[in-house]
């Protein structure tokens, strides 16, 4: 046999053999990424992925394989790898067989969102809108992208989109009704709040921010009603009790503050989180103006462990840090009412003065008249009326009240006014006092009146 013939031969058999490769793999090659797909549909991931392993080791390209590899990784809770696949088809840009674009952008787009990859996730979604413009999901997350980067504009465009292909979207009205809310448009706002839970009553999102809209117009029997309905849903509970808590604040309801508070607080084991911390905040406030000073310390305490910056608490903290160590300061900051007039009457005593009367006054501060004690020399001489006031307080004493009182010395004819408080004046008190007739008296004057006084 001649060289040449041989040749051809070889030549023939090489191609033969070339077709029916190609022939057997296009026929089998579908039929393998078919079984693959009803793999995944049946939930057997652990033999999908050793399936679409071995497609991938003699056809490294294939791009269904790696899609049902995806697919496969995200059935068996590995969303990381499943989304390194589904990039890789992204790289390929070849949709074919049971690949289907649609599909594939769906689920890329989920995994974006899901690894906080906002900006791809967008890319995604206005690709699938081009695909399907009339698909109200598509605007509705474009809109929530679009709202995290806070461009607040073009999330209004998407959700109104959305509601103009899906009116009964109640998280669209939700999600519109927080826009308004957020740029001052309370009357929208509620509009689009009341209108999501039209819609779906259980939406307990919309009944949260339908009570913040609420609070913020001093609504706040409404705002109360509102937050109750949404502490049924547990991821709300929380800001949902605190919420209320700072209504019944708002309305000096102080006990029924105080109940909310505590159900918050006993609901996350979390110091550090911010709710908790404003609810450690609020409770405070109301241990303050109810005077119990001691549990009022306590949580300042513990949110100056967890954030020393946090508000002004390290300022709380400073301003009642006597408390630990002076008895007499500690009755006169704590003492319920009665008791604190009892001690503030002691104290004009300490001074020479005889009481003439003593109330209360707004703020919970106590005011006496009071005229000097009689002595032989002066017996016959009219005594002039003195006025004195005094202040339990965490912060500095400025010129408001000093000015408040003007008209009350004139009335009485008052020939001094005395300003007592446990803490001190700001500049601004102490030059208005400068020129008229006031005596300021501060921490340290009442400590060393407290000393000489019987408690």
């Amino acid at each position: 046999m001649s060289p040449i013939l041989i040749f051809i031969i070889i030549i023939l058999g090489c191609t033969i053999g070339i077709i029916t490769f190609l022939v057997l793999r296009s026929v089998l090659a579908p039929k393998r990424i078919s079984t693959l797909s009803a793999l995944v549909k049946s939930g057997k991931a652990g033999v999908a992925i050793k399936s679409a392993k071995a497609i991938l080791t003699k056809d490294p390209r294939n791009p269904e394989a790696h899609y049902f590899l995806g697919l496969a990784y995200l059935a068996d809770n590995k969303p990381e790898l499943a989304l390194m696949e589904l990039k890789t088809v992204n790289q390929m840009g070849v949709f074919q067989g049971l690949l289907v674009e649609k599909e594939f952008r769906k689920k890329i787009a989920e995994l974006y969102l899901r690894f906080e990859q906002d900006e791809e996730a967008l890319k995604e979604y206005l690709l699938l809108i081009k695909f399907e413009p009339d698909v109200p999901e598509y605007y509705f997350k474009a809109g929530q992208i679009f709202e995290e980067r806070n461009k607040a504009d073009q999330a209004h465009k998407f959700y109104r989109k959305c509601i103009d292909l899906d009116p009964r979207n109640s998280d669209a009205h939700l999600k519109l009704g927080m826009l308004f809310f957020r740029a001052n448009r309370p009357n929208e706002a509620r509009q689009e709040l009341e209108h999501a839970l039209q819609l779906a009553p259980e939406n307990y999102n919309a009944y949260f921010f339908l009570g913040r809209l609420l609070k913020e117009s001093h609504d706040f029997n409404g705002a109360l009603s509102a937050f109750e309905k949404s502490t049924k849903d547990p991821e709300l509970k929380l800001k949902a009790l605190v919420e209320r808590g700072s209504c019944f604040l708002a309305q000096k309801n102080y006990e029924r503050a105080i109940i909310e508070l505590e159900r918050a607080i006993k609901l996350s084991p979390d110091d550090t989180d911010k709710e908790m911390l404003f609810a450690r905040y609020f409770l405070a406030h109301c241990y303050e103006k109810t005077r119990n000073i001691e549990r009022a310390i306590t949580e300042w305490e513990k949110i100056y462990s967890k954030k020393p910056t946090f508000k002004d608490v390290a300022e709380k903290l400073a301003a009642y840090q006597d408390l630990r160590i002076d008895d007499k300061i500690k009755d006169y900051v704590t003492s319920q009412k009665q008791k604190f007039m009892e001690i503030c009457q002691k104290i004009a005593s300490t001074m020479g003065f005889s009481v003439q009367s003593c109330e209360e006054i707004p703020g919970g501060a106590v005011r006496i008249v009071c005229i000097e004690n009689e002595s032989e020399k002066w017996r016959n001489v009219k005594k002039m009326p003195k006025l004195m006031q005094f202040y339990r307080t965490s912060s500095n004493i400025d010129e408001a009240p000093l000015r408040e009182v003007v008209d009350e010395i004139r009335r009485l004819g008052a020939n001094k006014c005395y300003m007592v408080t446990n803490t001190a004046f700001t500049r601004a008190a102490q030059t208005f006092a400068e020129t008229r007739p006031y005596e300021l008296l501060g921490k340290d004057q009442l400590q060393d009146l407290l000393k000489r006084t019987e408690i």
